[in-house]
């Protein structure tokens, strides 16, 4: 998915969703495609990774070019020779379409991965992609948003204290008062304000 460089803030809920911002169509490859034609797709789509799908398009796995690399070429194995099975990373880790995006960044923490199929509840088919960088796309727009909200609830706080009226004795000459300001640090009544 192509995202615009610049989101109407409008568009932002409250909680962004995976579906949101994940990548789709999901790029796959069956299990026993050559490891020489899965990198020939990862370079003519520009992608980092493969998904990797058995019968009935059932996701089975993920090959990276990390994976490629370390499994295929460090071990100066023939691309031709193996397959995609034999070098993807397996189970392939999942995530809902309706979960956040704070979710999904948390499950990549905690797993040290970059990259989630999503798969919605129940289905067996793959219908996107959330990496890292899907998820830092989109940061700094909710991060505007956070501090406009912030800084909406300060003015609004300001503004309510400011009216706010307080009982109690004055702390200079000791008597009641209904309608006590702050002042310097000492909450005095309007005759020892004035």
């Amino acid at each position: 998915m192509m995202l615009p460089d610049k989101i109407d803030k409008s568009d932002i809920k409250e909680q962004v969703l995976v579906k949101d911002v994940m990548s789709k169509p999901v790029m796959t490859v069956e299990e026993g495609t050559s490891a020489d034609r899965v990198a020939q797709l990862i370079e003519r789509h520009r992608v980092g990774c493969l998904m990797v799908v058995g019968e009935g398009e059932k996701p089975l796995g993920i090959i990276t070019e990390r994976d490629l690399a370390t499994r295929i070429v460090a071990k100066d194995l023939q691309p031709s020779k193996v397959h995609a099975e034999d070098v993807m990373t397996s189970p392939l880790i999942t995530i809902n379409p309706n979960e956040t995006i704070t979710e999904a960044a948390r499950r990549m923490g905690r797993l040290n991965i970059r990259r989630l199929g999503v798969l919605p509840k129940g289905a067996t088919k793959l219908i996107g992609i959330i990496t890292s960088r899907d998820i830092l796309k989109v940061m700094p727009e909710l991060i505007e948003i956070v501090l406009e909200k912030k800084k909406i609830a300060e003015a609004t706080l300001a503004d309510f204290s400011e009216h706010l009226a307080m009982t109690g004795y004055c702390e200079r000459c000791g008597n009641w008062s209904g309608n006590l300001k702050e002042s310097n640090g000492d909450f005095l009544c309007e005759e020892c304000i004035d």
